[in-house]
């Protein structure tokens, strides 16, 4: 499929001031209420910023930071996902990956983007190898990096089995760079069937991505809804294999085929018209 030549951009230019804090324990509301803040004056900063308004700009970083910045939003992201509030969104993953690879043998390679946790499920599952990064790590055992300008993979062992977008793909704060990041995925995938994943009885494992997104941003966006997201993953080359849909969250297993991708134009649309309805959109 064509590709843009046009280095992505980094998405620390969208990410918020890092503001060290000692860590506290939230309450699941004031966790929500961080998370949800973080996210409303992360988009707005992004949209000043394109817009060129340095002074907006100014007054949101202020904002951000008095909110504790990504130091605090990260903690609450972590606590949120503590076993104790059944949180761990990796557990579904790696239950779909059992299922899929009942007589796996040999490690699956995995890239866990956007990752806050050494003992998440993946953990503890001998047969993920993983990888994980973020912009901000701050558990050594996690790189901290940005995906979109990890150096593309140079041999077939630098690319990965399966790849996990677990609530990262909604942080990015710019609807242009949503679809930069899923066009990106593409490139750390193998490509063909894994042979790291074949087994004795004839089954084979295609490399997929984990995609887990807020479900408000496909059940009740303006510019997004589940048949358009398929659209443009299927565009990217993707195959929809698996979903889970709970009260907040939509979670979803995409097999990369790339001899199935048909490469289009996505821009902002609207598909759900409503004055109650949020502003997510992917631009491919």
């Amino acid at each position: 499929m064509t590709r843009s030549k046009k280095q992505p951009k980094s998405l620390a230019a969208g990410r918020t001031p890092i503001v060290k804090q000692h860590k506290a324990r939230f309450s699941a509301k004031k966790g929500r209420t961080i998370i949800r803040s973080h996210h409303q004056l992360s988009k707005s900063l992004a949209d000043a910023e394109k817009a060129g308004n340095a002074e907006l700009a100014l007054r949101l970083r202020r904002d951000i930071a008095r909110n504790g910045g990504l130091e605090t939003y990260q903690q609450a992201s972590l606590l949120g996902q503590s076993s104790d509030r059944g949180g761990d969104s990796s557990k579904v993953l790696v239950n779909w990956l059992k299922a899929l690879t009942k007589h796996q043998q040999q490690p699956l390679k995995v890239l866990e983007v956007g990752a806050l946790s050494l003992t998440n499920a993946c953990s503890c599952w001998e047969l993920m190898e993983v990888t994980r990064i973020d912009l901000n790590s701050q558990t050594p055992g996690i790189e901290q990096q940005d995906f979109m300008q990890r150096p593309l993979p140079s041999c077939a062992e630098d690319k990965f089995d399966v790849i996990s977008l677990s609530l990262v793909l909604n942080f990015v704060p710019s609807k242009e760079g949503r679809g930069q990041m899923l066009r990106r995925t593409c490139e750390f995938l193998h490509s063909r069937i894994s042979p790291l994943a074949a087994d004795n009885d004839g089954e084979s494992f295609a490399p997929c991505l984990f995609l887990v997104l807020p479900a408000p941003c496909v059940e009740n966006s303006r510019y997004m809804d589940e048949e358009r997201l398929q659209q443009i993953m299927e565009s990217l080359g993707y195959v929809r294999t698996a979903r889970k849909l709970s009260p907040r969250l939509i979670y979803s297993l995409w097999n990369y085929v790339p001899g199935t991708a048909q490469p289009k134009t996505f821009g902002k649309v609207e598909v759900n018209p409503g004055v109650s309805r949020n502003n997510f959109c992917i631009v491919l």
